[in-house]
């Protein structure tokens, strides 16, 4: 297990560096029970689990962060709250109450304060809630028993350019889900199917894989991990379907544009609209805002340019700065976004 003084903040990675404790509950007849704090990387699962043949698993992803002032701040756990009540609800599994959602939160921080990355390190701590089925089953069912746990692990950024444009491709050859399955949830297996892709992708030289509506290849759905949004006309557009992850940040992030005098639209959005767009980019809580500098179809043999002079837009720039700010405690937080904790 690493000790914090050995991590440099400044270099890390998007990658799992281990913390002292982890926060776990269980669901057992019929009720969740306690937290339970543990110090062991390793759980248990019995070899007819669910969550290992029928791919009853949800997981969550958010941050903490260490402020100008000291204090930590977390933002929006109730929307990652709710996120996951509707995946369980997706696949059948028990929901975790919000409230108990957050005592895990406030326990697994206050565990690992130590490994709170400090203000204007570049870096985070990210909070991991994973929620499995443990219940045997060899017939196709839900199970009769689950468990959740919380880890946390400090973070550099996704990607490795940062806040700067990347190139990103169209491939029409793959699906990240169908358009009525799983793609509104998030679970592992949304993730398992976008990973060929991916890796081809970072091969051929690009960051992530702009995924295609299954049924007509026709629309915008996913940016590899994150939502798409694109830029014109002083318009904020994002893509609405049938298979696209609520993301926390681009629901932040519409918001914000509202308050900073931008329309927003959320509807599908055709291919064929990356030739207008001013600006573009991928959102999500890893990265907040991963500006795209050019996208390249590589079915028809297209290539649109985005942002002409390879830096970030001024949209685009401006809204990644604003949440930032709001997340860090320099911004006044408006809309009651931040969970503050004052002592940590």
């Amino acid at each position: 297990m690493e000790n914090k003084q050995e991590l440099d903040w400044s270099s890390l990675g998007f990658g799992y560096h281990p913390t002292h404790y982890n926060v776990r509950c269980y669901w057992r007849d019929g009720a969740w029970g306690e937290l339970e704090v543990s110090d062991s990387e390793m759980i248990t699962i019995p070899m007819a689990a669910t969550s290992l043949h029928y791919g009853q698993e949800a997981f969550e992803g958010l941050k903490a962060f260490r402020g100008r002032d000291g204090k930590v701040r977390v933002f929006r756990p109730e929307e990652n709250a709710a996120r996951l009540q509707s995946t369980c609800r997706g696949i059948l599994m028990p929901e975790l109450p919000t409230e108990r959602f957050l005592e895990a939160i406030d326990r697994v921080l206050e565990l690992n304060k130590d490994f709170i990355p400090p203000y204007e390190s570049g870096a985070s701590l990210y909070i991991r809630p994973l929620l499995i089925g443990l219940g045997k089953q060899v017939g196709i069912a839900p199970a009769n028993e689950y468990l959740f746990l919380v880890f946390v692990t400090p973070v550099g950024a996704y990607f490795k350019t940062g806040f700067r444009p990347s190139p990103m491709a169209i491939m029409r050859g793959y699906d990240r889900a169908a358009p009525l399955g799983t793609g509104t949830y998030k679970v592992g297996g949304n993730y398992a199917a976008s990973l060929k892709s991916g890796v081809l992708a970072h091969e051929l030289g690009y960051s992530a894989v702009i995924y295609l509506d299954a049924k007509e290849k026709l629309y915008i759905d996913e940016c590899g991990p994150a939502n798409f949004f694109g830029i014109r006309e002083n318009t904020y557009i994002t893509p609405k379907s049938s298979s696209i992850l609520p993301s926390v940040t681009n629901k932040s992030l519409m918001q914000l544009a509202q308050d900073m005098g931008l329309k927003v639209e959320q509807r599908p959005v055709h291919v064929d609209e990356l030739a207008t767009f001013e600006e573009a980019g991928a959102c999500g809580t890893a990265a907040v805002i991963s500006p795209i500098l050019r996208v390249d179809d590589l079915d028809e043999h297209k290539q649109y340019i985005i942002s002409k002079d390879g830096n970030p837009g001024p949209i685009s720039t401006a809204l990644y700065e604003r949440l930032r700010a709001i997340q860090y405690g320099d911004y006044p937080d408006e809309h009651g976004w931040v969970r503050l904790y004052e002592s940590l």
